[in-house]
């Protein structure tokens, strides 16, 4: 740390930008304070453009958030605190500390070194070491954390330390266990896919109640500018976020169809996955698509992150013309529309030609509204290969 720190205040912060609202005067900030209303102290060293650490204080509703940054400017650390109003205390209620292995490294990069730690009111702390990222697995334990290292006194305006939160841990957090150590497990990364998606483009592949049939050709999509997304095409919220980046080209959509036997409705054939073939390899291994802020510590045992569909939907197209695509889709769906020409029905939906926009979108049919993951097949060089959805029918995990 600087020897030398100054601090300003604001009247809020966005910890992504880097930005706060308006500028408070110390008296202000002392006045905000003592009415428990919001203000910020901003951290900052003479001659550095990014300031070495951020303090969120609201006290009336009951927490304290805090981010330390690099001199790049990736959060390095964040803290979130909880007030404890009837005895006066603080509890670190979270803590996520971030090591980056070299300046080229982005805050958000899913192989980014990381700890988070959780803890509850009743002393119990969930550590989870992630040395390989999102992408790797993790050494997660619980342990129990003594009451003087649990709370902290709610300071005065005036007696803060001197940094809001630091990028080192707890010594009771402890450094990075060897997987062998007592009351350490290994927990397998949740950004990796449990799902196979080859094994329905394979025919005659064994799936308990199916049979797999030849996958069918739908077409293919333009992707000019490297970056797919996957999206519903009718949701009013447009985009989701949900991106791939791929080399620019023309990628052949497939569907997977599958033969189900009913005890009482006979058989029939349905569409339960779709995908793009991105490259010549096999998949050496699936991992789950990510929007903006996903992270994989949000998830519940058994959820995924993906895009959402409130018209049973998705598709895949260009992320730099989506809008433009969509506009364009939604007068091709008019009938006697000069646009019309330009569709053409699939298996499992339909294609739109983009024309001068130089990309298409590939719309299919999922089973219904919800959220849909998005699998992207790496090669055993790490190289994408294969982008899927599961669109319908029973489980596919295993």
């Amino acid at each position: 740390m600087p020897d030398t720190v100054y601090v300003t205040y604001e009247e809020s912060w966005h910890a992504e930008s880097r930005t706060g609202g308006r500028e408070l005067s110390p008296d202000e900030a002392r006045a905000r304070d003592a009415e428990g209303l919001p203000y910020v102290v901003v951290y900052r060293a003479p001659g550095r453009e990014v300031p070495l650490g951020v303090r969120t204080v609201a006290w009336q509703a009951g927490f304290v958030d805090a981010w330390a940054y690099d001199g790049q400017g990736r959060r390095t650390a964040e803290a979130e605190l909880r007030v404890r109003d009837d005895e006066g205390r603080l509890l670190l209620r979270r803590l996520l500390v971030r090591r980056y292995p070299d300046a080229g490294t982005a805050q958000d990069a899913v192989d980014c070194p990381r700890t988070a730690v959780q803890v509850s009111a009743a002393g119990t702390a969930w550590i989870s070491h992630q040395p390989g990222g999102m992408r790797g697995d993790s050494l997660e334990a619980e342990v129990e954390v003594a009451d003087g290292d649990l709370w902290m006194v709610r300071p005065r305006f005036d007696d803060w330390p001197a940094l809001p939160v630091a990028d080192v841990l707890p010594e009771w957090a402890g450094a990075l266990p060897d997987a062998e150590t007592p009351g350490w497990r290994r927990v397998p990364s949740r950004l990796r896919g449990p799902v196979d998606f080859d094994r329905v483009f394979r025919a005659g592949t064994e799936i308990p109640g199916l049979k797999v049939l030849d996958p069918v050709a739908c077409g293919s999509v333009r992707v000019p500018s490297g970056v797919l997304a996957v999206a519903c095409p009718d949701t009013g919220e447009g985009l989701s976020g949900i991106t791939v980046e791929v080399p620019p080209g023309v990628y052949p959509m497939e569907a997977a169809l599958v033969e189900v036997g009913e005890e009482y409705w006979g058989s029939y054939v349905d569409a339960v996955a779709v995908r793009l073939l991105i490259g010549e390899g096999p998949v050496a291994a699936w991992e789950m698509a990510l929007g903006p802020g996903d992270d994989t510590l949000r998830l519940r045992p058994g959820a995924a992150f993906g895009f959402g569909t409130d018209a049973a939907a998705g598709a895949f197209g260009d992320a730099e013309v989506w809008e433009e695509l969509r506009d364009l889709l939604e007068r091709a769906r008019r009938q006697g529309s000069p646009e019309h020409d330009r569709l053409t029905d699939s298996v499992v939906g339909m294609n739109l030609d983009g024309g001068s926009l130089d990309a298409d979108l590939a719309v299919f049919c999922t089973g219904g509204d919800g959220v849909y993951p998005v699998w992207v097949g790496r090669s055993a060089y790490g190289e994408v290969v294969r982008v899927a959805v599961q669109t319908a029918g029973p489980d596919l995990e295993g």
